[in-house]
């Protein structure tokens, strides 16, 4: 998920500087927001906040970019009152959070810091002074330590000490929440984490892997039986789903590359949306994880599998595939050649579009569809007090008209949350990558709206 190309060049006759759509291309109610995370912004040494895995990840070296961890990120902490108003100024409807377990919990269990759901409190109540609606996301990756030292996702007791947190959150916060998402991204937690050990725990291992791709979506389910039983609806989760197409144009119907594209698939979107909808792995991830999965794993599926009010979907970009005669999973990826962004990731709207078309045809039907990230690194400056992001307002734009016509087209699209409304905490990046609608100055915390803040703003007027 990583590369390190510079954006391209944008010659100046060809920049816009306001956006092609208008609310009115959307569905009625539809809700436009930015999305941001905890530990990513908020500051983990302030407000009695525990340690978390990515804490210990980040100060081993050569896991993150020169070492930077969250310790105070965008101090959001204390400046969440005019980062909201960035929010509402922007004519955005929605501000998505994510609420710290180790913050919460700082053991992960037990005794609650009350300074630190007094925070979530203060923020919630914010949000609503400013007609926002809170779009809350339990987990957003900051496991506590305590719970990664008892062996994090593989273990399935963490996941019944996480439906305990979800039952504080519901209780504390639910009567004031619009939405709630349990997890954001179980590919990452699991997978990425777990067999390319880019993100905390940073294990490469099979068996590691399947029990936590595993585990991730049973603490899901846990969570919404925890919440389901306070009384609460509007429950969702948040996945990252990849467009995947060949890398062989030519050989695409090919039995060999049709093998390939069904376990690209199944690593990338299917474990994690046949688990939830239809409460079943694919068998041809089932034929490389089975003998390292855990022992009665099937009779999880029901918890795993019940119902949900909404579906969240991150977009990023897409991926060719190719295959290999190597070790499970027996593909390899690679990136064409359209413009990309910091990241290296290609820019292709049209895969957003195919994700929301092949999701609600052979997943999630009638479910309401959130896109609950979408967005671009990009190596901002601000000069003479501005930003001219400019590729990053095309992007924007662009995905949001794919949004526009998988709507038309019958998707039943609910929302659109950017990612993100500040340059934050890039995990494995650290600060470099800059994702923001409005800059983050890291020294002085000085923000800074970009040209693709205005130009959405006016497009929301």
């Amino acid at each position: 998920m990583s590369g390190t190309s510079s954006h391209p060049t944008v010659p100046a006759s060809d920049v816009t500087t306001s956006m092609q759509f208008r609310r009115a291309d959307l569905p009625q109610n539809f809700c436009f927001g930015a999305a941001t995370a905890a530990y990513q912004i908020e500051g983990q040494s302030f407000g009695g906040a525990g340690p978390c895995h990515w804490d210990s990840f980040a100060a081993t070296e050569g896991n993150v970019l020169r070492g930077e961890d969250g310790a105070i990120a965008c101090d959001h902490y204390h400046r969440f009152e005019a980062d909201l108003d960035l929010v509402k100024d922007c004519n955005l409807d929605a501000y998505r959070f994510s609420t710290n377990w180790s913050r919460v919990l700082p053991d992960g269990k037990g005794q609650v810091n009350a300074e630190g759901l007094d925070f979530y409190d203060r923020l919630v109540d914010a949000m609503l002074e400013r007609q926002l609606d809170p779009f809350c996301t339990l987990y957003h990756w900051e496991l506590p330590q305590a719970m990664s030292d008892i062996g994090g996702w593989r273990n399935a007791d963490v996941t019944k000490y996480f439906a305990d947190f979800a039952e504080i959150i519901g209780k504390h916060l639910g009567d004031r929440l619009s939405h709630i998402a349990t997890i954001n991204e179980p590919w990452c937690v699991s997978y990425l984490s777990h067999f390319e050990g880019h993100h905390a725990p940073g294990l490469r291992d099979i068996r590691a892997t399947a029990r936590s791709m595993h585990y991730i979506l049973l603490a899901h389910g846990r969570a919404m039986s925890a919440l389901r039983a306070l009384g609460l609806s509007n429950l969702g989760i948040v996945l990252n789903l990849e467009w995947c197409e060949p890398k062989d144009q030519e050989a695409t119907q090919s039995p060999e590359m049709q093998n390939t594209l069904a376990m690209a698939n199944a690593v990338h979107n299917d474990w994690f949306l046949g688990g939830i909808f239809k409460g079943a792995y694919p068998d041809i991830m089932l034929d490389g994880l089975n003998t390292h999965m855990p022992k009665g794993w099937q009779d999880d599926m029901p918890i795993i599998s019940q119902n949900m009010d909404w579906l969240g979907i991150n977009y990023y970009k897409r991926s060719l595939f190719s295959p290999n005669t190597g070790m499970w999973p027996h593909f390899d990826t690679s990136s064409g050649t359209l413009p990309k962004t910091q990241m290296g990731w290609e820019i292709y709207p049209q895969g957003l579009y195919e994700t929301l078309k092949r999701t609600a045809e052979l997943y999630s039907k009638d479910l309401p569809i959130f896109i609950t990230e979408n967005g671009m690194a990009n190596d901002d400056i601000v000069l003479n007090g501005a930003v001219a992001d400019h590729i990053r307002l095309d992007y924007l734009n662009d995905h949001i008209l794919a949004v526009a016509k998988a709507a038309e087209d019958g998707v039943p699209m609910a929302g659109y949350f950017a990612w993100s409304l500040l340059d934050n905490y890039e995990w494995a990046f650290g600060y470099e990558r800059r994702f923001g609608l409005v800059h983050v100055d890291f020294e002085t915390q000085k923000r800074t709206p970009k040209a693709s803040y205005h130009a959405l703003k006016a497009a929301l007027s």
